[in-house]
């Protein structure tokens, strides 16, 4: 990992051209599988909460984990080492995958990143409004952002589901869409839901940058020589107020996309490949486990509490939708762009369903915005059921479109 990051006067060799497409391929296939794993997951953990064994679920969480050093000790819950530490490393590959598509991907060249851009701010804007309009009171109005991200790994799972009678451009826009709902989300995380911040741990945040820093200027280029800074920034933030795992996102913008080498991988490319599996496979379909158990029998949707569940699930399933064609008829109507080949506006309304399914990111947004276990569960439970709304809602209308694919082809 010391490799220099590029100026902008270096072309792209064909090599790196072709890693970008595989690593791409491999993305996508490794995303449209975990989207299954994390279906399994999710539906494991609302059998357990809902089970004659539903005590044990929050009692399992509940566990206090220690990490000791000396005397020292820092005792946390199993919750927390996989909602704050472990899904770090989710952020890093999330970081990661921003980096690379803002140097050589669809984030590369305004005319291409503008489209989906501007169709993201339109997903993130109308859902958020739909929102406030259930909840602009005191207590619930905090949820405003839960369902403004796209789950990349559902909507890619539930697109592939649907063949490869799917144009490649509807899978790229989808793609696109999906990052910068990320880094929508990541900004709003950073902007609203810190509080009580405190000087001195940006201080520590600032002392693990600096060293990632040094050791690329040095030419360390074991990834494992960046595990003791990335565990002091991720320190740093828990200190200063802001949720820890934004760490992550820092560690991964700051990865090299260039290779001294042109046969040996960038660093960007390389460490993404290696951890995105255990990120999709592992740590991901863990957190759904712990966060998805919500109780039916135990939530009650009184008190204001089930206009939070109806926000939600409407703003995933009907806000998303219209947000993303909405903006997107804007942009082109406008003439500010246009659609790309083979996207038609089935493809579109494609997108814009599929966008809807919002749940890891969702999740983890509900568990920031509400320390009300009523309010919470709440949230959840929109956001299963929006996002349950809009994979019906995709399945049929993909369905559909592919079939008209096929026939068009087939013609």
């Amino acid at each position: 990992m010391n490799d220099q990051l590029p100026g902008r006067h270096l072309p792209k060799s064909p090599f790196f051209a072709a890693r970008a497409i595989t690593t791409l391929q491999h993305f996508l296939h490794v995303e449209a599988i975990s989207g299954v794993v994390l279906l399994v997951a999710a539906a494991a953990a609302l059998l357990w909460a809902n089970s004659s064994f539903a005590h044990s679920y929050h009692d399992v969480w509940s566990l206090p984990i220690p990490l000791r050093f000396g005397e020292f000790a820092f005792v946390r819950s199993l919750h927390f080492w996989i909602s704050d530490a472990l899904m770090t490393i989710f952020f890093l590959v999330v970081g990661m995958e921003i980096r690379r598509e803002i140097h050589e991907g669809a984030l590369s060249r305004f005319d291409q990143a503008i489209l989906p851009v501007l169709a993201a701010v339109g997903g993130v804007a109308v859902p958020a409004l739909i929102y406030m309009s259930f909840n602009a009171v005191a207590g619930r109005e905090q949820g405003w952002a839960i369902p403004t991200a796209t789950d990349i790994a559902f909507a890619v799972g539930v697109l592939a589901l649907l063949g490869k009678s799917i144009p490649t451009n509807v899978r790229a826009f989808l793609l696109a869409l999906a990052i910068i709902d990320d880094i929508i989300a990541v900004l709003i995380i950073a902007t609203f839901y810190t509080s009580g911040l405190n000087p001195g741990g940006f201080a520590v945040a600032s002392l693990g940058v600096m060293m990632v820093l040094v050791f690329q200027r040095i030419g360390l280029g074991s990834a494992w020589s960046y595990v003791l800074p990335g565990a002091i920034a991720w320190g740093g933030f828990l200190i200063a107020g802001v949720h820890p795992t934004l760490a992550g996102v820092v560690l991964g913008l700051m990865t090299p996309v260039r290779s001294a080498s042109a046969e040996i991988s960038p660093p960007v490319i390389r460490v993404q490949t290696a951890l995105h599996p255990f990120v999709a496979y592992g740590i991901m379909p863990l957190f759904a486990l712990a966060n998805a158990g919500v109780n039916f029998t135990g939530t009650q949707l009184t008190d204001g509490a089930q206009f939070v569940t109806l926000g939600v699930a409407l703003a995933l399933c009907a806000g998303k939708p219209i947000g993303v064609i909405g903006a997107t008829w804007l942009a082109v109507r406008t003439g500010w762009c246009r659609l790309a080949p083979s996207v038609s506006w089935s493809g579109v309304c494609l997108i814009g369903l599929l966008a809807g399914i919002g749940f890891t990111m969702s999740i983890f947004i509900a568990m920031l915005a509400f320390t009300d276990d009523r309010l919470l569960n709440a949230a959840k439970f929109g956001v299963l059921l929006g996002s349950l709304i809009s994979v019906t809602l995709g399945l049929g209308w993909g369905a559909e479109y592919a079939q008209r694919q096929r026939a068009k082809t087939e013609a």
